[in-house]
């Protein structure tokens, strides 16, 4: 036995370099012993060699741990050597029953991964690498075993010890101890394992499947938060329900448990029958959340629900397929909120976050493909690349094969591939060969970083009554990929007569879809019997993640947010037509002149205002700009106070215009009691878009002030809020003061206001932070409020946090600094608006890479860093 450690700089891991393991796992029987600051975990697994030489080492992944003892065949086994993160053993039979003991202290765990204390409870982490801080273990998603797993602890403290599966046995011990033994049936990588303790209340339930087997159904959450787990039980058996009617797919064990618990890194973990949440996605009443809550409770309710199938039961081969399992459960996470709310608006609010800060980051340094090549840290891949560009993707497919192809294709993927880790050239295999289609260029969008830019442009011929459409594509240069190569578009077009009626589509008089298969370079595509020079709509639906150019005219704007058959369309022709003036006037602006907005536009937003045939909801998202982080994206050198004045000049023009209407609208609005279902949110987000215009008027005052007095749920609490916030109105300072007083207990409602601080536009908005973080109910130890906060300043109040003094970046930095050391995975989300320092000018750049500069000097850089960092001075 030999025992050293090393420290080296974090190396890179490839996936070109995959090879499968030397040995695997079948069974795992776990025994944890809990106490606070040493909890024994005893692990015996049944471990069989697959390599073909008989001298095959087995190097074990574990960090933190203590070692106790290591046994073979019941045997203590003297041939190991323990170094840095890994335990090596030697001169192994083939087929043996490896017993480790390790000592571990979750009450230190501030990393939130592997075991650690939440609160007065225990709770685990362990995807993606986290299992390997409970006991030396082959932590790698292609090792699948099954587990039985038996809890010890303290029966007053800890009368409910759950992990994964179904409980098989339980009993007393001395002392006040007792223990539960629970089963897992079905083989799982170690990053889906799971262990809460704790004392909760309980909201049970039952759900009965499509062949009649009836599921409990538990809702774990901290003692007195029981009234607040209604909505997502409700959401839970919504999700059981559609995925057995959109998708034929049955839940698969006896009991499904969530626990709700505080301190958390992520939004929930889809742990194979123990799903463990962060609290902000499972507790809500009307007093307690917003409209906007309870959407996200039941969208990630719904998505680590669907993963029991994309995910579990068929899981990922290896970290850089992780797109396989998050792309494709976000799109059936997106396809359930569309399919129970509004299609549109849940589409809007989707593209959104593509255009937003997924787009940024295809710019960044740390622009990759949704299946990576290579990495440091695997927790840096957790992105909006993975997850949002990654269930584009899998949209596209669906888009390309048509909703029966595309199930059967789903069917075949399970057949194939149930029980085991597969990649993402299994998905996209089974998908071609259900449905016949040709999916070769197609697979491009797994290796390819970046986002493509289409550029159209068209020409009507009258004599030959056609019209040619020439598409071409180009993907600009990323961080570590110069070459690209034309990907298979899908691009999905509409035209329009003068009358707004829909122009069929034929090619040489045969009648084509409106999906078109741009797979070149540059194609040109001329459509017949085109009586009249058309309206063109064009890339409907968002139908591939790419930036759209063509030279739209206003006319031919406006003309589609009134007739585009489509109302993502409509919105999107309104989106446009906001971004060619936010460009104009940004250039004004830059230029000295003042911000200005042609009547014929204003006048196109008021009639999106007051069309009684629109959803309110949609409406609601007409009159939403683009974001300043949006718009930052669409320039080489950000000019952040150009951008932040037009688009408050704008909100102020609009405000202006249209006061009387919005007036008018916001009054008729008023409800009676509170309601969850559409049409009463529809109606609130309407009427709450309106109060944030009508802030900006000399009536705004009143409405804010007296809607705060009056709301009797948190949506509209909030709404007023952030009216008084952004409008910096003299009655935000009593509203903050109150909200404070009544909710300083709770510290999840306080992240709405933490937010708020984070994101008030005040000209001492820095020093209004630093002295929000002496609040009580602030801790840097919990990750949402970090998020609420810092976040909030960081990456939501760009005006400041790009102060040209550069005391937004230092601060941020004094964050990073302390989090490198307690939270590195926390840390490693907070550093991303420095990483953008390339999109500044040359003096912010300069101040953005003095701090880049400190962190890389840090003796004790955390890899979660180390990795961005480097990537940025590069």
């Amino acid at each position: 036995m030999t025992e050293h450690s090393t420290v080296t700089q974090p190396a890179a891991k490839y996936r070109s370099d995959y090879r499968a393991p030397d040995y695997t796992i079948t069974d795992t029987d776990l025994t944890f012993d809990l106490h606070d600051t040493k909890t024994t975990v005893v692990a015996i697994s049944h471990v069989v060699r697959l390599s073909e030489q008989a001298n095959a080492e087995l190097v074990l992944d574990g960090d933190d741990l203590t070692l106790i003892s290591v046994s073979v065949n019941g045997q203590a086994w003297a041939d190991y050597h323990q170094q840095s993160g890994h335990l090596t053993l030697t001169n192994l039979p083939a087929d043996f029953e490896l017993a480790i003991t390790t000592e571990i202290n979750p009450e230190a765990n501030t990393l939130l991964e592997g075991l650690y204390k939440s609160g007065g409870g225990f709770c685990t982490q362990c995807e993606a690498e986290g299992f390997r801080r409970i006991t030396f273990y082959l932590d790698r998603p292609d090792v699948l075993a099954r587990f039985t797993t038996k809890v010890i602890a303290d029966k007053a403290a800890f009368p409910y010890m759950l992990s994964n599966g179904n409980r098989i046995a339980e009993g007393e011990l001395d002392n006040g101890r007792h223990w539960v033994q629970w089963q897992d049936p079905f083989p799982k990588p170690s990053y889906l394992f799971a262990l809460v303790a704790g004392d909760f209340d309980v909201l049970r339930d039952t759900f009965t499947t499509m062949s009649g087997r009836d599921v409990a159904l538990e809702i774990f959450v901290d003692k007195g938060n029981l009234d607040r787990a209604d909505y997502a039980m409700a959401s839970l058996k919504n999700s059981m329900k559609w995925d057995e009617e959109r998708f034929g797919l049955e839940y698969d064990l006896d009991i499904y448990m969530i626990v709700a618990v505080d301190f958390f890194n992520m939004g929930a973990m889809e742990n194979k029958g123990l799903n463990v949440f962060n609290s902000k996605f499972v507790l809500a009443n009307p007093n307690t959340a917003t409209d906007t809550d309870y959407q996200g409770i039941e969208a990630v309710i719904g998505h680590e629900y669907f993963h029991n199938w994309t995910g579990n039961r068929v899981t990922c081969r290896d970290w850089f397929q992780l797109s396989l399992k998050e792309g494709l459960t976000v799109f059936r996470d997106q396809e359930f909120s569309s399919d129970l709310g509004s299609r549109p608006v849940n589409r809007i609010a989707n593209v959104r976050i593509v255009r937003g800060p997924q787009f940024a980051e295809d710019r960044g340094p740390m622009s990759h493909p949704i299946r990576p090549e290579k990495v440091i840290q695997m927790n840096n891949f957790y992105t909006l690349t993975v997850y949002e560009k990654g269930s584009e993707v899998i949209r596209m497919l669906h888009t390309l094969l048509g909703e029966a192809n595309f199930q059967a294709g789903m069917k075949l993927y399970f057949e194939r591939h149930d029980g085991t880790a597969a990649t993402c050239d299994d998905f996209a295999q089974a998908m071609e060969d259900a449905s016949g289609i040709d999916l070769s260029r197609f697979r491009r969008w797994y290796s390819q970083a970046g986002t493509p830019v289409v550029s159209v442009s068209t020409a009507y011929d009258a004599d030959a009554k056609s019209y040619a459409v020439t598409i071409k594509q180009q993907t600009p240069p990323t961080a570590e990929q110069v070459e690209k190569q034309p990907l298979h578009i899908p691009f999905d077009i509409e035209l329009y007569d003068s009358k707004g009626e829909v122009i069929g589509l034929q090619i040489n008089g045969e009648t084509v879809h409106n999906v078109l298969d741009v797979k070149e370079a540059e194609q040109t595509f001329v459509f017949d019997n085109v009586a009249e020079q058309p309206v063109i709509s064009m890339l409907r639906e968002f139908s591939a993640p790419v930036i759209l150019e063509y030279n739209y005219t206003d006319d031919e704007l406006i003309f589609l947010m009134v007739n585009a058959s489509n109302e993502f369309a409509r919105w999107d022709a309104g989106q446009m037509l906001l971004a060619k003036y936010i460009r104009q006037n940004v250039e004004q602006v830059q230029q000295g002149h003042s911000v200005t907005l042609p009547d014929a536009v204003i006048d196109a937003f008021r009639g999106a205002l007051l069309d009684e045939n629109l959803d309110p909801a949609f409406i609601a998202e007409m009159l939403t700009q683009p974001s300043e982080n949006e718009i930052a994206g669409w320039y080489t050198t950000v000019d952040v106070d150009a951008i932040n004045q037009v688009v408050g000049a704008f909100t102020r023009l609009l405000a202006a215009e249209m006061e009387d209407e919005l007036s008018a609208i916001y009054h008729s609005l008023t409800q009676g009691s509170y309601s969850l279902d559409h049409a009463a949110m529809a109606q609130r987000a309407l009427r709450n878009k309106c109060l944030s215009y009508l802030a900006y008027t000399t009536q705004g005052e009143a409405l804010v002030a007296a809607q705060y007095k009056a709301a009797d749920n948190m949506t509209d609490t909030m709404a007023a809020m952030s009216a008084a916030n952004n409008a910096q109105l003299d009655c935000r300072a009593a509203q903050m003061a109150d909200f404070s007083d009544k909710w300083s207990h709770d510290g999840l409602v306080m992240d709405k206001w933490f937010m708020l601080q984070g994101t008030n536009p005040a000209a001492d908005a820095l020093e209004n932070v630093r002295n929000t973080m002496n609040h009580p109910t602030f801790s840097l130890k919990n990750p949402n409020r970090t998020r609420s906060l810092v976040a909030g300043f960081s990456a939501n109040n760009p005006v400041h946090f790009h102060a040209k003094d550069g005391s937004g970046y230092a601060f941020l930095t004094e964050i990073l600094e302390i989090l490198n050391t307690s939270n590195p995975q926390v840390a490693a989300r907070l550093i991303e608006p420095l990483l953008k320092l390339r999109q500044y000018d040359a003096s912010r750049q300069q101040l953005m890479r003095q701090q880049l500069e400190k962190l890389a000097a840090m003796d004790n850089l955390a890899k979660d860093l180390f990795e961005k960092v480097q990537k940025a001075l590069v």
